[in-house]
């Protein structure tokens, strides 16, 4: 059967509430098939910036080639570094090869993720882009003293008006993106989250060297840290100091989490985190749950919202929690979920021989028979219980008189 118009009418607004994925684009699987662009392409997921570019619509990515990317590394620049110089790379709008050399005026001034950063003073983080004679194009960036010395070499993949992927000639010289960045083990990460709502957290850890000395020596490798706010660790600190030394250690080890973590990584690996605690048999793991933009961290026992990202540079990612998260391990008898009650007893039980159940299981040396304190009078159980034999009553006879009448309705109906 055909749909008719009129319902097809009436589908079409439902439609628009789900938007079309046709725009959607993958800079990684674009460069995929490009191999003399390999290593352009690994560094733009080892530095996360395929991530924003991937979120991101109306935007050129300016990549290099393999022997362009050997010469930036030659320096062994850090990561951070690198990041830096390739967001010089990624232009905020599109510039498809022939808008290229259709620009008004001639000239034109692109924004680019390093400037989005907030990380690029002035002008620095802006490419200027010319169409010069003979049907070349040169780029360069607005800080580097008006030489244009990188130029068009063609075009790679293009989504129109989406995602444009273009070949340059080299890498964009710039002073600024290329600046040294702070080595990862120099970052002062207690400072970082003293700064920014968790210095009682810090000051925890500042006191037990060997916990602190564990979250330093793990920022190399990448690390992620969820520190609990002020507040409730403030509120926590009378059961931290119950613990026992090694256990004062485990609980802080347990609020890192030996690996990079940004927050779009965080949503797409939903599931259980090992932790600078987890050793063998100690798993002193939580899971990872994103519920749509809400991501929560989880324990048998608790549950912690991720409420900010106070730094995220790899290799580090510090995130803020409004909760201390309980690890099983050492908080075993956390209060549980509250047990369902027992069901009544049969209504023809007799109720001479009833004794009241006890709410925990009966001492291993002690009689197992022996009645438990009760709640209440016994006689105002058992009037309790009446009443709802009663009711129960009533309402079986209610049922069968709703029944009937609505069987003598059918017949008469058919009559």
């Amino acid at each position: 059967m055909r749909p008719s118009a009129a319902s097809l009418l009436l589908l079409a607004p439902l439609l628009l509430l789900f938007p079309s994925t046709s725009t959607a684009h993958n800079i990684t699987k674009l460069l995929a098939s490009h191999p003399e662009f390999s290593t352009f392409n690994h560094y733009l997921t080892l530095t996360q910036l395929a991530d924003e570019i991937n979120r991101r619509i109306t935007i050129t990515v300016c990549a290099v080639d393999n022997a362009a990317m050997d010469s930036l590394l030659a320096s062994r620049p850090s990561i951070s570094t690198v990041k830096n110089i390739l967001s010089l790379h990624v232009l905020l709008d599109y510039f498809g090869p022939k808008k290229l050399h259709q620009i008004s005026n001639g000239t034109a001034l692109a924004a680019t993720l390093f400037q989005a950063t907030g990380s690029a003073p002035g002008s620095s983080g802006f490419v200027n882009i010319t169409d010069i004679r003979g049907g070349k194009v040169a780029l360069g960036p607005e800080d580097n003293g008006g030489s244009l010395d990188a130029f068009f070499v063609k075009g790679v993949e293009e989504l129109p008006y989406n995602i444009s992927v273009i070949q340059i000639s080299k890498i964009l010289p710039s002073a600024v993106a290329a600046a040294p960045t702070p080595s990862p083990a120099a970052m002062n990460l207690t400072g970082i989250m003293s700064a920014s709502g968790c210095k009682v957290f810090a000051d925890t850890l500042l006191a037990y060297p060997d916990a602190s000395k564990t979250f330093q020596e793990s920022i190399d490798g990448g690390l992620t840290v969820f520190c609990p706010m002020d507040d409730p660790f403030k509120a926590f600190l009378p059961r931290f100091k119950n613990l026992t030394a090694a256990g004062k250690v485990s609980l802080l080890e347990f609020f890192g989490v030996p690996v990079y973590m940004s927050m779009p990584m965080l949503k797409s690996n939903n599931g259980v985190m090992n932790t600078l605690a987890t050793d063998g048999a100690s798993k002193f793991d939580f899971t990872v749950q994103n519920d749509g933009e809400q991501l929560t961290l989880k324990t048998k026992s608790t549950t912690a919202k991720v409420t900010g990202s106070i730094f995220d540079e790899q290799p580090l990612a510090v995130y803020t929690i409004d909760k201390v998260l309980l690890p099983n391990e050492l908080f075993k008898d956390a209060p549980s979920p509250t047990p369902a009650p027992a069901p009544a007893p049969a209504a023809d039980a007799p109720k001479s021989s009833k004794k009241k159940k006890s709410k925990s299981p009966p001492s291993s040396d002690g009689d197992a028979d022996s009645p438990a304190p009760a709640d209440g009078p016994e006689a105002d159980s058992e009037d309790q219980e009446a009443a709802d034999d009663n009711a129960a009553l009533s309402r079986l006879a209610g049922g069968k008189q709703v029944v009937l009448s609505l069987c003598l309705g059918l017949v008469m109906v058919l009559l």
